[in-house]
């Protein structure tokens, strides 16, 4: 398949927040919003899935230590149905936490405190490399296989393979 080519003008390009914290929220919408990014944020991991599947992001800027589902586990289950870049922004600064964050799918993981500027010229150099179309998982609803990890889902329920 051809390779996907990211949005042309950054207002076509959506960025998923999902950060606990409504400080941290308030700045990365406002900054994020400013470089002219849409934005939409949420505060939990249960919500951050929903959001995702409802309108799919380009970027996602996903916060580890959420309550509920934490940003790991998130993380996991969007590549499972998403091909959105996403960054993990998080106070977690060990490397075994980094190696964790981008073994189960992220692309970036900046630790806290963090610049801004930084985050956005992050996200603007993942998205001048387009990903692939067919770059992990096949997301054939209800049918959903993601054959790097081996996994088959139906309607939502795992499917035992042999």
């Amino acid at each position: 398949m051809a390779p996907e080519t990211p949005p042309s003008r950054t207002s076509e390009i959506a960025v998923l927040v999902i950060e606990d914290a409504p400080e941290i929220r308030a700045l990365l919408h406002t900054t994020l919003s400013a470089d002219g990014f849409r934005v939409t944020c949420v505060g939990d991991g249960e919500a951050g899935l929903a959001a995702a599947r409802t309108a799919p992001p380009d970027v996602v800027v996903l916060d580890v230590g959420l309550p509920g589902i934490d940003g790991v586990e998130v993380c996991r289950d969007l590549r499972t149905f998403s091909n959105a870049y996403v960054v993990m922004l998080t106070a977690r600064d060990d490397e075994v936490d980094k190696l964790v964050g981008l073994s189960v799918g992220a692309d970036d993981y900046i630790t806290k405190p963090f610049s801004p500027r930084e985050l956005n010229a992050r996200i603007r150099a993942m998205l001048r490399r387009p990903r692939t179309a067919d770059a992990r998982a096949d997301n054939s609803d209800p049918l959903r296989i993601d054959r790097e990890a081996r996994e088959v889902s139906l309607a939502g329920e795992a499917t035992p393979l042999t």
